[in-house]
């Protein structure tokens, strides 16, 4: 189906001055020219509108990521890492701009044991990007351990979160593949709204309401449990 520029603005929201914008820089494929002031968009327009939009306002990624992206959009979602990239640095969860150490530079810069290191690097629970990359994030992470073990908390609870964590890591895999095989032209935009809102709206979602659910329902067996005994 093809699209007068007018349609397309009242499709997306985006205004006709920024689609003409986004296809100067070559995010936009050009429209078909039937006379010199006559141009026609297709759904690939729409399509591409609403995922330059979604990856703007959602993950602030910026025109040269999503052009880089954009050049491999008929790769699989699994095999390019460039499709991939924006998404990538969001999961990273590292802040532009942090300080970077090698293993040693960062036991000597935080005066953190090795051994407690080692350990949580064996187990899992330390995941640094690289084997010799670690930033404060990790640093966070080695904090909270020596708590536990300072105050005694079971340190099975935490190689537990990192077994559930894994799982859901290849649940998510599993998933962007199922949107791979699925992909096309017409449903490329949903299909990575798809993948964006499951990582970084439902998860948080489901795992925030679950433990809600939880600890709502240990607080009224307390009270139920206080009452009784009143």
């Amino acid at each position: 189906m093809e699209y007068k520029i007018s349609e397309i603005v009242a499709q997306t929201d985006v205004p006709k001055s920024t689609i003409l914008y986004y296809i100067r820089e070559g995010l936009l494929p050009e429209a078909k020219k039937f006379k010199s002031n006559v141009h026609r968009y297709s759904e690939e327009h729409v399509e591409l509108i609403k995922y330059i939009k979604y990856m703007k306002q959602e993950l602030g990624s910026s025109n040269e990521q999503i052009k880089t992206a954009l050049q491999h959009k008929n790769q699989s979602l699994s095999s390019s890492f460039s499709m991939l990239a924006p998404l990538m640095q969001t999961l990273s969860a590292i802040p532009a701009g942090a300080k970077h150490y090698n293993k040693e530079q960062f036991i000597e810069h935080y005066d953190f044991d090795i051994k407690l290191l080692e350990q949580l690097l064996d187990d899992g629970v330390l995941v640094p990007l690289t084997d010799d990359d670690f930033t404060e994030k990790e640093a966070s992470i080695v904090r909270l351990i020596e708590d536990i073990k300072e105050t005694g908390v079971d340190y099975t609870l935490i190689k537990n979160y990192v077994h559930h964590a894994k799982s859901l890591a290849q649940i998510e895999y599993e998933m962007q593949t199922q949107l791979c095989s699925i992909r096309s032209d017409e449903n490329f935009s949903t299909l990575w709204k798809i993948m964006f809102e499951t990582l970084f709206n439902a998860k948080e979602y489901l795992f925030s309401r679950y433990t809600y659910k939880v600890l709502f329902k240990a607080l009224k067996d307390e009270i139920s449990k206080n009452h009784h005994q009143n």
